[in-house]
């Protein structure tokens, strides 16, 4: 007759396979790190639980009972099943956190919010990294990365989500010809010389900055003083609002560019979950802002 009121305790079950498999109370109370004495009680509980006798003892070791022979394979199969859950919970525990890293122009505050209001319990930290840190992803200081593409990953390597699209825009200072201009078309800037950048080579990169004899320069705010000089024009994506700052500045519409495009990366072999659910989160809020 069990004790009423009491669940099965998995200790006991624990016990009892360490039992069976020695065939020997002595050896299974060294294995166990338990007084022999202590391990016989607690066996005996156990079949008072079941209402049944488990195991023959006797002198020369040992053996299972009809009853603890049908229980043997299900007490194993209880062990590995508690086993199973105990990883589960804790590998889901390990991964429910996520670092997303975020180009410094990009604002994801909607996106972090409703990750926050889909996963209440995780951990969500946020980095911004200038546009020539995203190797944060690669070497995994940061899970999931927001920015502008062309990315310097290989297409192996990573796994693309688009998420928006933004026109472009002209940057000059009040002084250049073009600052009063309605709009103008990317054919008015066929002709001009691109600036060397190292990170972004693709003909209509998110930032490029034009002019003649202009030497690569990475910070941003030296490019706009550069612009702002008279020394080159910037093309940049209408998101970026930095510009608006500076009132030497002025920002013209281009008619006829490719939009920039706002991608969420992950690294393709990283099995966060939370990554997924950056995804989804990210997918179902991030918008281009109002021009």
């Amino acid at each position: 007759m069990n004790d009423l009121g009491q669940d099965l305790e998995l200790r006991l079950v624990r016990y009892f396979t360490v039992v069976a498999a020695h065939q020997h109370f002595g050896r299974a109370a060294a294995a166990l790190h338990v007084a022999q004495p202590a391990l016989s009680r607690q066996i005996q509980r156990l079949e008072k639980y079941l209402g049944a006798r488990l195991l023959d003892r006797a002198p020369q070791g040992t053996r299972l009972t009809p009853a603890g022979e049908r229980f043997l394979p299900q007490a194993q199969a209880l062990l590995q099943a508690a086993r199973q859950a105990e990883l589960v919970a804790r590998e889901q525990a390990e991964t429910e956190r996520i670092t997303i890293g975020y180009v410094e122009d990009l604002v994801i505050t909607a996106a972090v919010q409703e990750l926050r209001r889909r996963c209440p319990d995780a951990e969500i930290a946020t980095r911004q990294l200038s546009c020539r840190d995203v190797g944060a992803l690669s070497d995994k200081r940061v899970d999931a990365l927001i920015a502008r593409a062309p990315l310097p990953f290989a297409a192996d390597d990573v796994f693309t989500t688009p998420l928006y699209k933004e026109p472009r825009m002209l940057v000059v200072p009040r002084s250049h010809s073009l600052a009063g201009r309605a709009s103008v078309t990317a054919d008015e800037l066929a002709g001009e010389e691109a600036a060397p950048c190292a990170f972004e080579t693709a003909d209509w990169a998110s930032y490029r900055i034009l002019g003649a004899g202009v030497p690569p320069i990475e910070s941003y705010e030296d490019k706009l003083e550069l612009v702002a000089s008279g020394r080159a024009i910037a093309v940049l994506p209408v998101g970026d609002r930095r510009s608006s700052l500076r009132p030497h500045l002025v920002t013209v519409p281009i008619e006829g560019a490719p939009p920039s495009q706002v991608v969420l990366v992950s690294r393709k072999s990283d099995p966060n979950p939370m990554i997924r659910n950056l995804r989804q989160a990210a997918t179902a809020v991030l918008t281009a802002p109002a021009a």
